[in-house]
């Protein structure tokens, strides 16, 4: 049962294993979004995620019960690991399904725990659909991410914390995924202070859960296709949708644009690297996605930091340009001494710096005694990007952007 009384034994359980991540203020963030912001860092968790919190309490009951035989788990990383640490600290085995598209970190993560991985499925249902099979075939037991009352109210020991440090929530901002996080959340914050409303944010790559919610029926998508991985789950759980509906006050969507770039102001204004998922809280604020009395006080979890480095690359990458302190453009010119060299004065003249150029002259799509030159610029905002536009366009440069 997921009560508070069932919330509070998994704190007891968790006590000494879980760190009691820091709940502090963010000033930029309040001052951007007009609300009095505190982020919950479970970025800063043990294994990098709140998702330990779950998978060691529901380990932590099968032990009680003298199940000692091991454990099988599906996860696209987070709740991978924290199966895999809580296995190790029992002294039981471990074995993990993960889609064959898990990032080589997550993957790691887990086998340094001593767990075994199989790589199985395109997304997490793929996943876990073997998952299930295998533990059943095996005779091992199935540690569900999120439905599954133990999961569940271990993960709202999040809550019990946010609360008790900041008493007078106004508001809770919670990543969602199956479901398992804001269901514990909701359950013991609704129990401990029932003004505080708790808002749900997925990803719209993933928009299972909130079509459920809206409709109030468990809906499950064609697909998922989402950079906030550990939020991508296609079907709805009716198990945890059943506490959404009766304790989650509204829920939003953010694009792949919008959690980008939340990554990258966290990293930057916040120094704090957290993945999508872990996101999707600061997206919202950031982009008007929540609708609340300015001047609310908002604790925002930051459900996790596991992020693919190759990933935070692309996205440090896209975020620069999307902010206007990148440029790509493709520019055509004639071939000829001269040219080139006139074109970089142009822009040392409106100090754009170039950190990247490239000259083709061979291309099939060129008039011949043309040329393209590919510029990667750094730019210092809107205003800067323009005076460049125009400048080249004054100069009767031919030119496109490269997105």
């Amino acid at each position: 049962m997921l009560d508070l009384k069932s919330i509070k034994e998994a704190q007891e359980r968790l006590s000494g294993v879980a760190h009691h991540t820091p709940f502090s203020y963010a000033p930029i963030l309040s001052e951007m979004s007009g609300y009095e912001v505190y982020l919950k860092k479970e970025n800063l968790q043990q294994t990098g995620a709140f998702k330990l919190r779950g998978a060691f309490n529901k380990i932590s009951t099968l032990i009680e019960h003298g199940k000692q035989g091991g454990v099988v788990a599906a996860s696209a990383g987070n709740h991978a690991q924290g199966v895999a640490f809580s296995a190790k600290h029992f002294g039981i085995n471990a074995t993990i399904v993960m889609p064959d598209s898990t990032p080589m970190n997550k993957i790691q993560g887990v086998e340094r725990f001593g767990a075994k991985v199989i790589l199985k499925g395109t997304n997490y249902d793929e996943a876990y659909a073997y998952a299930t099979q295998y533990s059943q075939e095996q005779a091992l037991e199935f540690v569900h991410p999120f439905a599954d009352d133990e999961v569940m109210s271990g993960q709202g020991t999040v809550a019990v914390e946010m609360l008790a440090q900041q008493t007078d929530l106004d508001a809770i901002v919670v990543p969602v995924g199956g479901g398992g996080l804001i269901a514990g959340m909701a359950v013991g914050s609704k129990a401990l202070s029932p003004s505080t409303k708790v808002i749900g944010i997925a990803a719209a790559g993933a928009p299972a859960m909130k079509q459920s919610y809206d409709s109030r029926s468990a809906f499950c998508s064609l697909s998922v296709k989402t950079i906030a991985d550990g939020i991508a789950v296609r079907d709805a759980s009716p198990i945890t949708l059943e506490h959404i509906l009766k304790h989650v006050d509204s829920f939003e969507l953010v694009c792949e644009d919008e959690i980008a770039s939340a990554i990258l102001f966290l990293l930057e204004k916040q120094k704090v690297l957290v993945e999508g998922a872990g996101s999707v809280g600061v997206a919202a604020l950031m982009h008007d996605k929540i609708e609340l009395p300015k001047g609310s006080k908002v604790g925002v979890v930051l459900s996790g930091g596991n992020i693919d480095v190759t990933m935070l690359s692309l996205i440090i990458e896209k975020g620069l340009v999307k902010s206007s302190r990148k440029m790509k453009l493709a520019v055509v010119m004639v071939d000829k001494p001269g040219s080139l060299m006139h074109f970089t004065e142009l822009l040392t003249n409106v100090e754009a710096n170039i950190v990247h150029i490239a000259y083709d002259r061979t291309s099939v799509d060129l008039e011949f005694g043309d040329a393209t030159v590919s510029v990667f610029l750094e730019t210092k905002g809107v205003e800067h990007q323009e005076e460049i536009r125009q400048t080249l366009k004054n100069n009767e440069f031919k030119f496109e952007e490269i997105n």
